[in-house]
């Protein structure tokens, strides 16, 4: 994580890669955990004119590309390939293109998309953290929902800690997963699992609600209040729980990559990534 290419395309750390560790499908009766009283910490509802940009005050566009997964993206800044549709959603596509003649860990870039964070402008430490999206679909899209330890910049990664609270390869339309990345179980030896859509349905065909309930030493997720893990410092086979402390936001939409293998002839552009909401919530 701390390579001199990843500085220099000023990306903060990497997606996990390779497999996940195991997948579930969740039962189908499964309910979130009871609710309390809780204070809404962050909120982003994205309403605004059409085309107009996120706001800067709670997100920040990375830029550049990411030679660690082997993605094939380009990320860009400004409104180029995230923005608000005015009625009241972000989008973020990816499409197969290279107007600025990006360069590439591979050469010249084949594809543009973006990456947001709230680095430096928001971080949770436990709550609720959940987002509605819709995602896209498609061999070699990686939509992805997750968050890092704030201070990744001083211990590096994987000890900084990642939580997944939503990844999808294209050639799962309908599974997603969450995980959790650290020291001894990072990138392919991430734990985590899998939540499938009953009698074949796509995630790409409608918006779902994915979520994370974080407290002291327990993590659980959920899509649609269904929840179908919960981690706990038993599960990392001795290594250490590193989810104790802030850790700030990230949506963004990849193309190519190790795990979901690069786009091929069935791959339509452009795709896109639509964030109704994201908030955080803590109990009251």
């Amino acid at each position: 994580m701390n390579s001199p290419r990843l500085l220099r395309s000023c990306l903060l750390t990497t997606l996990s890669v390779g497999l996940l560790a195991a997948a579930a499908v969740a039962p189908a009766h499964a309910e979130r955990p009871a609710e309390t009283a809780a204070a809404v910490t962050f909120s982003d509802t994205f309403d605004g004119p059409a085309g107009s940009g996120v706001d800067g005050a709670k997100w920040q566009l990375e830029t550049g590309d990411n030679v660690n997964n082997h993605e094939r993206q380009y990320y860009t800044p400004g409104t180029d390939n995230a923005k608000l549709d005015g009625q009241g959603n972000l989008v973020i596509e990816a499409r197969r293109e290279n107007p600025g003649n990006y360069q590439c860990w591979y050469g010249s870039c084949e594809y543009t998309s973006a990456r947001l964070n709230t680095s430096g402008k928001f971080t949770a430490t436990y709550g609720r953290v959940e987002a509605r999206m819709k995602i896209p679909r498609g061999q070699g899209i990686w939509p992805a929902f997750w968050m890092l330890g704030q201070d990744i910049g001083q211990v590096g990664w994987p000890n900084s800690g990642e939580i997944d609270i939503m990844e999808n390869v294209g050639f799962e339309p309908s599974t997603v997963h969450g995980t959790i990345h650290g020291p001894g179980y990072s990138g392919s030896g991430g734990i985590g699992a899998g939540y499938t859509l009953p009698n074949g349905e796509a995630f790409a065909d409608a918006f779902h609600t994915f979520a994370v309930d974080w407290a002291p030493d327990r993590i659980t997720w959920s899509v649609d209040g269904n929840v179908y893990q919960t981690r706990t410092p038993a599960d990392l086979n001795g290594n250490q729980w590193v989810f104790d402390k802030p850790f700030f936001l990230i949506l963004n939409l990849a193309v190519g990559g190790y795990w979901p293998g690069d786009p091929d002839g069935s791959t339509t552009f452009p795709q896109q990534l639509v964030v109704d909401e994201v908030k955080v919530t803590t109990s009251g």
